[in-house]
C-alpha cells in the first residue's frame, strides 16, 4: 500500500507520542504527512496522537492558511509517576540534542564499547 510505512516489530524505548512530539519540536509547521514518514507511522495514527496531545494540553495549533503551526507547552509535566517533575522541555532537549548529534556525527561517531 502506497504511503504506509513499513511496520516495526519488537519493542522500543520511546512511545509514538514522544516521537511525534519530538518531530513537531523539530519543525513546528511540519505536515502530518511528514511527521508520519519521519516517525514511521500512518497519517491517521499521527492525527490521533496529535489529538491526544492537544486534549491533555501538551500541544496546541493555529491554522495558517492551509497548514498548521504547532505550539508545545514546554512546562507541562510528563504523565507517568516515574517521571514526576520532569517537563516536556527536558524530554525534548534530550531527544532533539541526540538528533542533532546524530546528524552531525554520523561519520565520526565512535561506539562507546568498540575495541581496536
Amino acid at each position: 500500500m502506497d504511503g504506509v510505512p513499513e511496520p516495526h516489530t519488537g519493542w522500543t524505548f520511546l512511545t509514538n507520542h514522544a516521537r511525534v512530539l519530538a518531530a513537531i519540536a523539530d519543525n513546528h509547521s511540519a505536515r502530518i504527512r511528514d511527521i508520519a514518514a519521519h516517525c514511521r507511522l500512518t497519517e491517521r495514527a499521527v492525527q490521533k496522537i496529535i489529538a491526544d496531545l492537544e486534549q491533555d494540553g501538551y500541544l496546541s495549533h493555529t491554522r495558517e492558511g492551509r497548514s498548521n503551526t504547532y505550539r508545545i507547552d514546554p512546562g507541562k509535566v510528563l504523565r507517568h509517576p516515574a517521571e514526576a517533575g520532569l517537563t516536556v522541555a527536558s524530554l525534548m532537549t534530550l531527544l532533539l540534542q541526540d538528533e542533532a548529534d546524530r546528524a552531525t556525527n554520523t561519520t565520526t561517531r565512535v561506539r562507546p564499547h568498540a575495541t581496536t
